[in-house]
Order: C-alpha cells, then sequence, then structure tokens
C-alpha cells in the first residue's frame, strides 16, 4: 500500500525485454534507499513493482507482460521522469489515500490551462471506471494522490497546485498525456459490500437507481 504522496524523482535508465515482460532499472538520486530491501515494493508512476536488485543509486524491477499492457510503463521511453513512493508502514503519516499501486486504467488530458499559480487539468477516464470518480474524492494519476474537482459524464477536473508540479511529473502535463489512473479503493469494496450476494452475477452493475433504492443517494 502506499499515501499518493511522492517521495522522489527517478529516471527510466534502461529496459531489458525478458520475452513478453521486461526488466526495469529505475534511477534516482533522491530516494532514500537505506532502509529498502529486496523484495520490498515500489511504486513507479503509481504501479506497485517489486524490487529484484538494488544499487547505490536505484534498483531493477520486473514487470509482467499484463502490466505492461495495462500501464504506461509499457510506452514509457528510457530516460523518461518517473514519480517514486516506498510502500506504506505503520509509521508513515497518511497524508495522501490509501493506494494499492494496482493501475484501473488510463486516462488522458484533453485540456491544461492556467488559473492563477495552479494548473487546471481536464482528463477522459475509461467508461467502465467514471462510476468511481466523484467530486471531492480521491484519484491516482501517475501514483500522485489528487483531489477530483468536478465530474461530467466520463471527464472529470482536477487542480494542481505549484508544489505538486514541481515535485512531480505533473510539470510536463499537456494534452493527449496518457496517465496511470487508479480510482479509491473505498469505492471498489463500497460496490462489492451493496452488491452482496448479487455480485456473483456477471451482468450485474452499480447503479444510481440500485443508490437510490439502498438510501445512498
Amino acid at each position: 500500500m502506499f499515501t499518493g504522496i511522492i517521495q522522489a524523482l527517478g529516471c527510466l535508465a534502461q529496459r531489458l525485454p525478458t520475452g513478453p515482460d521486461a526488466r526495469l532499472y529505475i534511477q534516482t538520486k533522491t530516494l532514500d534507499l537505506r532502509t529498502v530491501q529486496l523484495g520490498d515494493s515500489i511504486a513507479v508512476n503509481g504501479v506497485c513493482l517489486t524490487v529484484v536488485n538494488l544499487l547505490s543509486d536505484g534498483f531493477w524491477a520486473d514487470v509482467s507482460a499484463e502490466t505492461l499492457s495495462c500501464t504506461t510503463l509499457g510506452e514509457l521511453p528510457n530516460n523518461s521522469e518517473v514519480n517514486l513512493e516506498t510502500a506504506l508502514t505503520l509509521q508513515t503519516p497518511l497524508g495522501g489515500h490509501l493506494v494499492s499501486g494496482h493501475i484501473d486504467g488510463i486516462g488522458t488530458i484533453t485540456h491544461t490551462y492556467h488559473e492563477g499559480r495552479s494548473i487546471r487539468l481536464h482528463l477522459q477516464s475509461p467508461r467502465e471506471l467514471a462510476k468511481y470518480i466523484a467530486p471531492k474524492g480521491a484519484i491516482s494519476l501517475d501514483g500522485i494522490s489528487l483531489t477530483v474537482n468536478t465530474v461530467s459524464g466520463t471527464e472529470f477536473t482536477l487542480n494542481i497546485v505549484p508544489h505538486t508540479l514541481a515535485m512531480t511529473t505533473l510539470k510536463q502535463a499537456k494534452i493527449g498525456r496518457r496517465l496511470n489512473l487508479e480510482v479509491d479503493i473505498i469505492a471498489r469494496y463500497l460496490e462489492r459490500l451493496l452488491l452482496g450476494d448479487q455480485s456473483a452475477g456477471a451482468n450485474t452493475k452499480l447503479s444510481s437507481e440500485f443508490l437510490q433504492q439502498h438510501g445512498f443517494a
């Protein structure tokens, strides 16, 4: 588990194909690796990866074909900047929200404009994830814990403050950029609990009518 509070920036220094999979070397000069051990988890652009080899200035991680196809790691060129966060511990302040590191889909920036010293981003989410995105709710983009401002259909907006811009890869935000998206894990569990025994049905979907019937809307 992670918090979505980015601790450092790194870069994808090397990619070694291993059949359909890949081994990635993530280089970083600012992430504290002194307490990291082999087998530990580190979120790279929001994707939970396992450390398989540790060096003084970075680490190697294996990435499956599934992860490469479902996240932006599969299309990321060498020397790309990435967001890094080590796994949450019981001593870690939960400054963001609970982030699993399991990407739900990929969002695309459709508009970006300045709003004071901040930047307002408009993003398009996959249709099947739109129901989990709520105004003032939490969402993770490339591993960054953010608050949703507004929602309209499959599009939502975010306000990115100067500190977040300076400390994360969002300073490179531009129209068309694709970002790893993880919805609030609580929303997914809530859906499963509300559906109860019906959740075994392949065609069952959580809808606004269902929420109204059960007093949630």
